[in-house]
């Protein structure tokens, strides 16, 4: 499941880090430009977190880092609860909700993460695929309830999207899936497949407490109600301020994995500005700057190291199909044709030495071996925006807009939060799709707001994307099958070759095919386009350590809540 997440703003893909000299800003670590997105490239010059064993840490001790947003729904498998910042906040508390059966390294790969699922094994015979799973015996939920065949069994139905009035993202793989029964115990689960489902980790990345068993809970529960006691994870929740947006985290005893370093965690909701303000006084120990301006501000703040990789994002025009006048094809091409996307990289990336070519794909980075462009127009600017127009059937009008049967082509862009660079770019946004015949305002909102305005569609044309993966399997249905991407947009030809992609043992041969489904659905329909990846630049207090950009290792650039923490002194 790929979150979603704001181009410029604080989420956990972009959240707070960094590193390195004493007194002043210290040294920029990590690429010093964008060309290691190159395919080939060294992934190890994308990734800053100041790696130390964790036995060399400081014991104890508090990181306090900011979110852009906290709640209000912490349900990250609904829609609404579907966050960056939302997984951000979960990840330390929540890793059967999170992680489940899988861990993941800096370039993507996959192996059991025995903190819950010992060993995973797949039998293929006769098309059909047996999967065994050696659940953890320590493996249990805050409330006292064992992770079991019981989990993984309710994980199952609630995301197969058998049940309609379930809020789900994705079905994913879990529609493949025939039973999940018990093996030789409760802690041995046996899961049988309609059809192979590749890859493995595509299934349970991720539990469910047995307690979360209907719509209702599903969709409503976690609204303002973190549910701690259906967590499992090395930290818990010590408080929760709603008033203040404020979690407190502490050890969890009841937690059987590696003991933490840290003593406590907090995370604080904070605007753009906030957090800027925030770090230079010592109250927060990371926050990102991946625009020019919170960069310059940060720049020399005392105690402070900067971390910079690559970001985990694709994204730039999001766009509510299901929402007139964007029901419209035409208009929706006409924004990707009116774009351009080099000028508003410019205007992203001004002052933070990094040059990218154009990506053209929602689901890989241009490293990824698999990678290909599918950006589906390449004559653009805004006579070609206003031809696709004309030969719909639009006219201008007296103002000098496009209209059709006397309804413009109006509507506004959502831009969210207080950085200055990302309202610029979305006003360099507006401005080229006025000049292509459009009609199209700014409809500004708090960080806060993201979420909520995401999940209940409450927008035309939104400046955010989704985090990127390392492999599209998963992605390819989010966005493009037509019962599940939240525009519904798709056909039967193309949900077929989605159904068949789970079947295809080989990882390149899988990819390319995902590759080619989204070409076909971009050229088609035009409902989410790519106009940047991007950096991740951060601000870190000087000594902490394990904790920057770290690729597909984690997304809230954590790469393991247990060794996070600080040097000795």
């Amino acid at each position: 499941m790929k979150n979603l997440t704001k181009i410029g703003g604080v989420t956990a893909v972009v959240a707070a880090l960094a590193l390195t000299a004493c007194g002043g800003g210290g040294a920029a670590k990590g690429p010093d430009a964008g060309k290691g997105q190159d395919a080939g490239s060294d992934l190890s010059k994308l990734i800053s977190i100041n790696a130390k064993d964790a036995k060399d840490l400081q014991p104890g001790g508090t990181v306090t880092l900011p979110l852009g947003n906290i709640g209000p729904d912490f349900n990250g498998f609904s829609n609404n609860g579907n966050s960056a910042d939302n997984t951000a906040l979960h990840r330390p508390i929540d890793q059967a909700g999170t992680w489940g059966c899988w861990n993941f390294d800096f370039d993507g790969t996959a192996t059991p993460n025995k903190d819950f699922c010992e060993d995973v094994k797949s039998d293929v015979k006769d098309g059909k695929q047996t999967i065994t799973i050696k659940v953890n015996d320590k493996a249990t939920f805050n409330d006292g309830t064992p992770i079991d065949v019981k989990t993984f069994e309710n994980t199952w139905k609630m995301l197969n999207g058998q049940n309609k009035d379930i809020d789900i993202v994705t079905s994913g793989a879990y529609e493949f899936v025939d039973s999940v029964k018990a093996g030789s115990s409760n802690k041995e689960v046996v899961v049988t497949t309609s059809q192979p489902v590749y890859p493995l980790d595509a299934l349970f990345t991720g539990l469910i407490h047995p307690a979360v068993n209907t719509p209702e809970i599903f969709n409503d529960g976690f609204t303002g109600d973190m549910h701690p006691e259906w967590m499992a994870g090395p930290f818990k929740v010590d408080k929760y301020d709603a008033a203040a947006k404020t979690v407190t985290l502490a050890q969890n005893e009841k937690w059987w994995g590696a003991k933490p370093v840290l003593d406590k965690v907090v995370f604080r909701q904070l605007e753009s500005s906030a957090q800027i303000a925030a770090f230079k006084n010592g109250e927060i120990d990371g926050v990102s700057a991946n625009t020019i301006t919170p960069y310059k501000q940060l720049d020399g703040t005392k105690n402070s190291e900067v971390r910079r990789g690559q970001r985990l994002f694709a994204g730039g025009l999001n766009i509510n199909a299901q929402k007139a006048p964007m029901t419209d094809v035409a208009i929706r091409k006409a924004i990707f044709t009116a774009v351009d996307r080099e000028a508003l990289r410019k205007v992203r990336f001004n002052g933070l030495n990094w040059d990218e070519t154009s990506s053209g794909s929602m689901m890989l980075l241009p490293f990824s071996p698999y990678y290909q462009d599918n950006y589906p127009v390449t004559e653009t600017g805004p006579d070609a925006a206003k031809k696709v127009l004309t030969d719909a059937g639009y006219k201008a009008n007296a103002a000098g807009f496009m209209e059709k049967d006397g309804v413009p082509a109006a509507f506004k862009i959502s831009n969210f939060g207080d950085d200055p660079t990302t309202l610029a770019f979305a006003q360099t946004l507006q401005k080229q799709l006025q000049a292509g015949g459009m009609d199209v305002g700014i409809d500004q909102r708090a960080s806060a707001d993201f979420g909520k305005v995401l999940g209940s569609r409450d927008f035309f044309l939104s400046v955010s994307g989704y985090t990127v993966g390392a492999d599209t399997t998963d992605s390819v249905k989010q966005f493009y099958d037509s019962k599940t991407n939240e525009n519904k947009l798709g056909d039967a030809e193309l949900d077929a070759a989605i159904k068949k992609l789970s079947t295809i043992a080989d990882n390149t041969e899988r990819n390319k095919a995902a590759m080619d489904v989204e070409k076909k659905h971009m050229a088609k329909y035009f409902s989410m386009g790519v106009v940047m990846n991007g950096p991740q630049i951060s601000f870190a207090r000087t000594g902490l350590a394990n904790y920057g950009p770290s690729l597909f290792k984690s997304l809230s650039q954590v790469p393991d809540w247990t060794t996070i923490g600080w040097e000795k002194k």
